[in-house]
């Protein structure tokens, strides 16, 4: 990869590690189950950028590997999301729309500008291809939870921000398994290969 991948990458790996912070205490101010998934999104990504980062310019297993390991991670996010939601359920207390909305549109910003900085290398191997997809699922995420704001707004009730959070699991699961697919294929052609 380029230097200038390596120099985007920082950037993108600089503004997750931010949001992260942020996200997670407005969503434990606010009591957002949303912004608190969203801010663990942040967080894995922020992760997953480093592990992509340590292995550019590694061999094709190497990097298969690490693809691997960051699709097992969105899958336990994704399983961790799902599970808190569902007991959230059963917590009496309404988030505040207001916290959520305005930390969302941060977010957004923040996500809008990383997919930008990514989207010239949005084609690559698994290990790159899961840097975009985390990259998407975050400005998709941050969408949905200024609607969930906009729905706990308007019902007064908890159920917009519960079935946002539940929709981002299933985003990260769902890129969870394109990721180990991917990198399961690149590892046998890899094999197949040598």
């Amino acid at each position: 990869m380029s230097a200038d991948y390596k120099r985007r990458l920082w950037l993108v790996i600089a503004i997750n590690a931010i949001m992260f912070v942020v996200e997670m205490v407005a969503g434990h101010a606010s009591k957002s189950q949303a912004l608190q998934a969203d801010a663990l999104d942040f967080f894995g990504d922020a992760l997953t950028y480093t592990i992509s980062l340590a292995v550019i310019g590694s061999s094709v297993q190497v990097r298969a590997n690490a693809a691997l390991a960051k699709g097992v991670s969105l899958l336990l996010i994704g399983f961790w999301v799902f599970g808190s939601t569902v007991w959230q359920v059963f917590v009496v207390g309404v988030p505040k729309a207001e916290v959520m909305g305005l930390v969302g549109f941060l977010a957004l910003l923040a996500n809008v500008a990383s997919v930008l900085l990514l989207v010239a290398y949005k084609d690559g191997d698994a290990n790159v291809r899961s840097v975009w997809l985390c990259s998407r699922n975050d400005a998709i995420g941050n969408v949905a939870v200024m609607l969930a704001a906009l729905g706990v707004w308007g019902t007064a009730t908890a159920w917009p921000d519960l079935i946002v959070a539940a929709i981002m699991a299933g985003l990260f699961l769902s890129s969870a398994f394109q990721i180990i697919r991917q990198a399961h294929a690149e590892k046998h052609e890899a094999k197949a290969d040598t």
